[in-house]
């Protein structure tokens, strides 16, 4: 059986990896691995800090991957982890992380804020409804698959 993607399809898929290209671009020049990015910008997200498991489950990325980056990112003073119960650790911003945080990844999310702000209120509802219907849809759709 020979499958081909459709032409939306295809356009769909160079546009995510387009998307997905620019955000490592601007890691890249911002200094930061894609990991490291991810991590400050899911805590920047929440303010100066995020609970361990929100950060892995918001980030995108894997336990492992948040882990490292983690290791990494204390190591060089930017965050400190701080026990919050049993099971729960909170990651925190050093003064260092909220200097670094403010030159990168709070960059990001002011650029997308400008970006859905110049938007119509229509277009952002209208774009993140689809985006939420298609996430819905194929996860629908692959529970089946095993």
């Amino acid at each position: 059986m020979n499958i081909h993607s459709s032409k939306e399809l295809k356009r769909y898929n160079y546009l995510s990896s387009e998307i997905d290209a620019a955000y490592h671009e601007l890691s890249s020049m911002l200094g930061l691995p894609d990991s490291s990015m991810i991590v400050l910008y899911t805590i920047c997200d929440n303010g100066d800090s995020c609970l361990l498991k929100d950060i892995v489950r918001n980030s995108g990325i894997s336990k492992q991957t948040v882990n490292s980056a983690l290791r990494k990112l204390e190591s060089e003073g930017i965050i400190y982890l701080e026990s919050t119960g049993a099971k729960n650790k909170t990651v925190c911003l050093t003064k260092q992380g909220k200097e670094l945080a403010d030159r990168t990844a709070r960059q990001i999310i002011d650029i997308e804020n400008d970006i859905f702000s110049s938007w119509s209120q229509e277009d952002v509802k209208k774009y993140l409804e689809l985006t939420e219907r298609y996430l819905q849809d194929f996860r629908n759709r692959i529970k089946g698959i095993q």
